[in-house]
């Protein structure tokens, strides 16, 4: 592959990941909803929300990891 081939791939790497990173974000959302529909104190709702953020940032940093990753993988001759 040529030097110009291996960049347009490396850059649909990114573009798959933010991607994933955009689906992450939907899940978070759709659980923090549900976090706010169910019966609990105020405490219990916000730790939830926190465990799924927490969940979240973890999940975010793997997708950056992988797509270094694989963006090194590629541009490597």
């Amino acid at each position: 592959l040529t030097e110009e081939r291996r960049k347009e791939f490396a850059k649909s790497v990114w573009k798959y990941a933010e991607h994933a990173k955009v689906a992450i974000r939907n899940i978070r959302r759709d659980a923090n909803d549900e976090i706010k529909k169910c019966d609990g104190s105020e405490d219990e709702i916000k730790d939830g929300q926190n465990r799924v953020q927490k969940l979240t940032d973890q999940f975010v940093k793997q997708i950056d990891e992988i797509g270094k990753e694989k963006e090194k993988d590629i541009m490597t001759v």
